[in-house]
């Protein structure tokens, strides 16, 4: 028996997810993380699986992960002591950024300080125009000498960054031998071998955040394998990436800015694969673990990419998944501010000690607290029996906020999740504005360990109709992890005009990036499949400040049919802002290529559908939309296809708890979704 194992470390929880190769069974579990030793979790987690499913780590014959080490290496600011050589009179780039205050309505907002502070930022002599050609060689004097401040100063890695390296890469080459040659202990990374794009703040922020983490993702990386080897599991372990694929560990070591946001993206390929499975074509995903709630948009069963997602303070411009994340998790922290106003997160309880009601230390009221101290979660053990729910310490912890703003314990939880669900709408609206979709039309998809608790309060305010909460929400991402395809992303610099002359250019390009890809897949990542191959351009009109991607069609390009590549480009920017100039010359400023290796697919069994009412386990006395009253309880594992629980009602599983408010109907589906449906009584 052969078993695929995905994992995802959370704030509070790390998550395990087996999938059974012959069965199609899937077996969970949850483990507690342990933020001070990153990597325990998962031999914790391997061992629980043994111990408590069967599962020997010798079975397990695909392994999964997503790591959170790179991200809170940069949100904790504990990354290396780096330093940045830029071309001389350049060494304000990260100063400048792009010149945006971080809250445009507070004249009293500060940027944040760059992870390489003014003071460790050496100008050197060299410079290249912007075609490429060497106006002034690379002085190696000038080069001697930054080396020796970045030892003055205690540096232990090096970024080098240099004007217009995306269009020649030989100054940053020179300058990173030079560097092994005389300083062979400093780490050394080249924004050109990191993301060789055009704008230099952009290029050089990625290669930053590349440099910052890289030596202790890869410390986490070596300690992972051998972990893994000395507990028998044999597979190489694979890594979620941002993009929403899987690389090997091994190259993830060198490719960690790649797999930065990998947790979160793998949750939304998670949701994406039910989506699918349940037939939603529009799903806006709510993903709320202990620290933050994640929020991304998937339409047809694949969600939305970008290139200029956060991570903490900083952008980072790779391939990502598009994912919004709110501050609000089930261990944000309730406190009463300046002005005597009850406010919630963005601070956080984590793993240690968490909320107050899993009695593990934790004193100060969190959005878990409140639904405990109304009665809303059982108070039987949750987390796969690691934390038992006490619901006098969830009670002790609100009654101090309680009594300040003079009102009941109850009242100040509503209040609590109220405040909560309202930061999560206003995000919310704000991304849909964004993207010009209308949140109505979409079914929202609750999932992690606090989105069932709170996606019905979500959709409720947002005027949404339906909600999903998968078979496993606790350890969707986890599962998300098993869902993923090898990919990795490609990308040239262009700058020139869509023009007739130019065909042979993007043809050439699109070659030379194929070439890259298809070396990638098949030497470094062993994949014995077909490859697909995906090219696109970003495309602008002259004169515009941005671009759009656009889809190249490879027989429109074999065939050199501008026409059609000028009307993809037209078509796209009509989609996305409703106006196309058909006349207007266009430029295309860089050339991706995405390839993808399709993996094997846990395919979860469709079920027969017995239509039935079901009647709860018990009644639960719950304070509840600003009243006592009794509602059921029911265990997740009696809802079986096709039935119907009783609403309102409280269904509890090992990895989480769902919350279905006056208003709603529930029903499952073939394959074990809960789908609750808003009637008109709420709607706005």
């Amino acid at each position: 028996m052969a078993y695929r194992v995905g994992v995802d470390i959370g704030g509070t929880f790390a998550d395990f997810c087996a999938f059974d190769e012959e069965s199609g069974q899937i077996e969970t579990v949850k483990v507690l993380s342990t933020p001070d030793t990153p990597g325990q979790e998962v031999i914790d987690g391997l061992r629980a699986l043994e111990e408590r499913v069967g599962i020997a780590p010798s079975q397990i014959s695909y392994f999964t992960h997503g790591t959170t080490v790179g991200i809170n290496s940069i949100i904790m600011r504990k990354g290396i002591r780096l330093c940045l050589l830029t071309t001389e009179h350049f060494s304000d780039v990260l100063e400048l950024a792009r010149l945006k205050m971080p809250d445009p309505y507070d004249l009293f907002s500060v940027r944040p300080e760059p992870l390489v502070t003014r003071d460790r930022v050496f100008g050197v002599r060299e410079r290249l125009r912007a075609d490429g050609s060497v106006d002034e060689p690379l002085d190696l004097d000038s080069l001697r000498d930054a080396i020796a401040r970045v030892r003055m100063v205690g540096g232990e890695g090096i970024v080098i960054s240099f004007l217009h390296s995306y269009r020649n890469p030989q100054h940053e080459a020179e300058a990173a031998a030079y560097i092994a040659e005389i300083a062979p202990e400093l780490h050394v990374y080249c924004s050109h071998q990191i993301r060789p794009i055009i704008r230099e703040y952009e290029r050089t922020s990625t290669a930053v955040i590349h440099g910052y983490v890289q030596p202790r993702v890869a410390g986490y990386l070596d300690a992972l394998q051998g972990a893994l080897r000395r507990i028998g599991v044999t597979p190489e372990a694979m890594i979620t990436k941002s993009n929403g694929g899987v690389m090997s560990a091994e190259l993830g070591k060198t490719a960690c800015v790649d797999m930065l946001l990998s947790g979160t993206a793998a949750g939304v390929m998670g949701a994406a694969y039910v989506a699918r499975l349940a037939g939603a074509d529009k799903v806006l995903s709510l993903d709320i673990g202990g620290t933050s709630a994640d929020v991304a948009i998937i339409q047809d069963g694949a969600p939305g990419f970008g290139t200029a997602e956060y991570i903490g303070d900083f952008p980072i411009f790779v391939p990502t998944v598009s994912v919004t994340s709110i501050g609000e998790g089930g261990g944000s922290i309730a406190r009463i501010d300046g002005a005597g106003l009850l406010r919630v997160g963005p601070e956080s309880a984590g793993s240690t000690p968490g909320p107050a009601a899993y009695g593990r230390g934790g004193v100060e009221a969190t959005i878990t607290d409140a639904f405990v101290a109304l009665g809303l979660i059982d108070l039987g053990a949750v987390g796969y029996g690691m934390v038992s729910i006490d619901r006098g310490k969830a009670v002790e912890a609100i009654r101090p906020l309680a009594e300040k703003l003079g009102r009941s314990v109850e009242e100040t939880a509503e209040g609590i999740i109220g405040i909560a669900v309202s930061g999560m709408y206003r995000e919310v609206s704000k991304l849909c504005s964004r993207r010009g979709i209308g949140e109505q039309e979409f079914t929202l998809m609750a999932f992690g360990g606090g989105g069932p608790m709170m996606g019905c309060f979500l959709a409720r305010e947002l005027g949404m109709t339906e909600v999903i909460v998968p078979p496993v929400p606790g350890v969707l991402s986890a599962l998300g992890g098993l869902t993923a395809d090898i990919r990795n992303d490609f990308t040239s610099t262009a700058y020139f005009d869509l023009a007739p002359e130019n065909i042979s250019r993007i043809r050439e390009t699109v070659a030379e990036l194929s070439t890259r890809a298809l070396e990638w897949i098949v030497e470094a990542q062993k994949y014995s499949g077909q490859p697909v191959l995906m090219p696109s351009a970003e495309m602008r009109y002259r004169g515009q400040s941005f671009e759009i991607e656009v889809a190249l069609d490879p027989e429109a390009l074999a065939a050199g049919d501008l026409a059609a590549i000028t009307r993809a480009f037209y078509d796209e920017h009509m989609r996305l802002y409703g106006h196309a100039d058909d006349g207007a010359p266009i430029q295309i400023i860089a050339i991706n290529m995405v390839v993808t290796g399709h993996s094997a697919k846990p395919s979860l069994p469709e079920s027969e559908v017995h239509d039935r009412e079901v009647a709860p386990s018990r009644m639960m006395d719950v304070y509840l939309d600003g009243r006592p009253q009794q509602i059921g309880l029911y265990a997740r594992e009696m809802l079986t296809p096709g039935a119907r629980p009783r609403c309102p009602c409280v269904i509890a599983q090992n990895d989480t708890t769902t919350i279905v408010p006056e208003g709603f109907t529930g029903r499952v589906d073939a394959f074990g979704n809960l789908i609750l449906t808003r009637g008109d009584r709420h709607a706005h």
